[in-house]
């Protein structure tokens, strides 16, 4: 059976400002640039977009580094997307840079990879969603700490 989730979204005045809930019941604000009629005051829908993707691959990528054993004391995640010029906007490049701190050698570092690509390949909903319609590329990479 499906796992149907919802969300709801409320605009704040006739600006594009958003307040949005989701089943969780926490509030997060949307909003758009002045130029496009928001008021700047929080992310827009494509910067959401690349956060969850972020969010999606790391959560799944801590979650396997934690089963593993594998040594380290945070998981940093960098992301550059590239949109069309033309409508629909859609992002066609996306590249996110995973930097784990650890002091665990050439074995977290091949840990690192292989918990990116099981994320990437099997587990982020997001990630499944996006790479078919946008080029995909990860790199990771070890800084002792």
């Amino acid at each position: 059976m499906a796992d149907t989730i919802r969300a709801e979204l409320h605009s704040l005045n006739r600006d594009l400002s958003f307040a949005a809930k989701g089943d969780s019941g926490h509030w997060l604000m949307i909003d758009s640039k002045v130029e496009n009629g928001g008021n700047a005051g929080a992310c827009n829908p494509s910067e959401l977009l690349l956060q969850a993707l972020g969010a999606c691959t790391g959560m799944d990528t801590l979650s396997i580094l934690k089963k593993k054993r594998t040594a380290f004391s945070h998981l940093d995640i960098f992301i550059e997307g590239d949109k069309r010029d033309e409508h629909p906007r859609i992002f066609t490049h996306i590249r996110l840079r995973f930097v784990l701190h650890s002091n665990g050698g050439d074995k977290a570092l091949q840990d690192l990879q292989r918990a990116v690509e099981l994320s990437y390949d099997k587990y982020c909903t997001i990630a499944n969603m996006l790479k078919s319609s946008a080029d995909i590329r990860y790199e990771t990479g070890i800084i002792d700490g």
